[in-house]
């Protein structure tokens, strides 16, 4: 496999036991041009083997017994950096006295200050804290043979251009510089053209590259009722745990909120979150508190958690490179997977263009019905109460129900009426009702549950009203369950929510005394 590139045996058996049976195309043309010296540019997509097609002629070229840093590797992300770290020392596992330290926001910088000074090769880091050493002198790259950009065209969309520009000011002297990038848009060529030599091009045309572990399908709904298909499929399917992928870090905070208003367990991941409050949701997600994660595409870059059941695509991503990322969370270590993107109307083009660039066609799927979620909750129960059963002990509870049943009703009709208090809602407890109803255009035809009532509200996008808004303040005012609140539909001056029929007057009643931002509101049927 590695015959012609004259690498390291020690390289090589680490390879070995990574799993490398074969090289990757990427990898193949890439490792012999980096070999040689050339300045090279990679383009490829996600999950082709970019960090082993630089990384493996990066340890390859240091010299382990020089303590300076020699490589100096900068990622678009902390997750990134931390992952690629990951990869390089697994690479150079038998390469005795090698040293990556990767440095980035949020760690204490004392910690990276001892591990520069004790001495590193290969320094892994982000643009930002990166320049932080280099001006503290805390990083000193004089010594330095080759600096790396992963992710460039990333770089560039996180406003990163004016500091990839002051690194390379700081590497003196014949530097190779190598660049990966999934495109190699203008302000790209100008660097190269800028500080590059010459570099030489390897381009990996697209292709399909997702795995086949997992079940990609495509679901045609509405904005307004998404976050109510997310519900339904997590409760029809019994998926334990899930991702949300929105476009924008404000799509994440409102769909986080109407999510847990429907009662599931949820959190966001967006650039806004403290280092100290990121690490946290990234343990209770790992632990299973919560049901899902909600996070844009830049701040879920190294996310790797092996048991997510279930990717949804809120929005179609805006490149079918981060299609592939995005799904790429779950079907990890040999286990199956889900992906389910919503899409619509005009939306649909998009969705058509990441099909022929990913050469997969995503299989349509309908939203569950409330029948569906009914009769889910209704075999969940019964496995549990056939477990109940083959464990025994049940005499107390047998003499209760004998009790009822030489009364009116018969032993069959009160097991119903168990089996009804476990599956229906029941406030006190906090257990989520049976999930609501929804408008969905389908055919050209409208569907819509008999029970539940159209409520109007006064206040819409002008007053800076959100569906979570909404759904919250009934929830919060009125005490019924936010997960049996149906669709919402937030115009410019006023809003719309089903509610089922049988809160509709008590929605009306106590919402006409309460405020929703601040603002009192008028509410009424239709």
């Amino acid at each position: 496999m590695f015959s012609g590139l004259e690498l390291d045996t020690r390289i090589v058996n680490a390879l070995a036991e990574m799993g490398f049976e074969s090289l990757t195309p990427i990898q193949s043309q890439c490792i012999p041009l980096i070999l040689s010296g050339s300045d090279v540019v990679g383009q490829a997509q996600t999950g082709t083997g970019k960090t082993a097609a630089f990384g493996i002629p990066a340890i390859t070229q240091i010299d382990e017994n020089r303590k300076q840093t020699q490589v100096l590797i900068q990622c678009p992300t902390r997750e990134l950096a931390i992952q690629v770290t990951s990869e390089l020392i697994k690479v150079g596992k038998f390469v005795d006295g090698l040293q990556v330290v990767p440095v980035y926001g949020g760690q204490p910088i004392p910690r990276q200050l001892s591990a520069l000074k004790r001495g590193a090769q290969i320094v892994v880091g982000t643009p930002g804290r990166t320049i932080d050493h280099l001006k503290r002198g805390s990083l000193a790259i004089e010594n330095l043979k080759m600096i790396i950009f992963d992710e460039a065209d990333e770089m560039l969309n996180m406003g990163f251009r004016e500091d990839m520009e002051e690194i390379l000011t700081y590497s003196s002297g014949n530097v190779q510089k190598v660049m990966f990038s999934a495109t190699v848009p203008a302000p790209i060529r100008e660097i190269m053209n800028r500080y590059m030599n010459k570099p030489e091009s390897v381009r990996i045309d697209r292709k399909a590259v997702t795995a086949p572990d997992i079940k990609q399908y495509v679901v045609e709904v509405r904005d307004s009722v998404r976050t109510e298909a997310i519900s339904r499929f997590m409760d029809v399917h019994g998926f334990k745990l899930g991702m949300v992928f929105c476009n924008t870090k404000r799509q994440t905070e409102s769909v986080t909120m109407e999510l847990k208003a429907r009662g599931l367990a949820t959190a966001l991941i967006n650039g806004d979150l403290s280092q100290g409050q990121r690490d946290n949701v990234m343990k209770q997600f790992r632990t299973g508190d919560i049901d899902l994660l909600v996070a844009t595409d830049v701040a879920a870059r190294g996310i790797d958690v092996p048991d997510v059941d279930v990717i949804f695509n809120f929005e179609i991503p805006q490149d079918p490179e981060y299609y592939v990322h995005r799904i790429g969370r779950t079907g990890r270590a040999g286990k199956h997977g889900s992906s389910i993107t919503f899409s619509a109307g005009r939306k649909n083009r998009r969705l058509k263009f990441i099909e022929r660039q990913i050469g997969i066609r995503l299989e349509p799927l309908s939203m569950p019905s409330l029948k569906d979620v009914r009769e889910s909750r209704i075999a969940m129960q019964i496995t549990e109460l056939e477990t109940v059963l083959e464990k025994g002990g049940l005499k107390p509870y047998i003499e209760q129900i004998e009790a009822m049943a030489s009364g009116d009703y018969s032993t069959v009709e009160i097991a119903a009426a168990l089996l009804k208090l476990r599956t229906a809602s029941d406030e006190e407890a906090g257990k989520e009702a049976e999930k609501p109803s929804f408008q969905q255009a389908k055919g050209g035809r409208n569907y819509q549950d008999s029970d539940m009532v159209r409520i109007n509200f006064n206040v819409g996008r002008k007053s800076k009203v959100s569906p979570g808004d909404i759904v919250g303040a009934i929830a919060g005012e009125t005490g019924i369950p936010g997960s049996s609140i149906g669709e919402i539909n937030i115009q410019a001056n006023y809003s719309f929510a089903d509610v089922p029929a049988e809160y509709a007057d008590k929605v009306i009643s106590v919402m006409n005394k309460a405020k929703i931002k601040g603002k009192r509101v008028r509410v009424k049927a239709g």
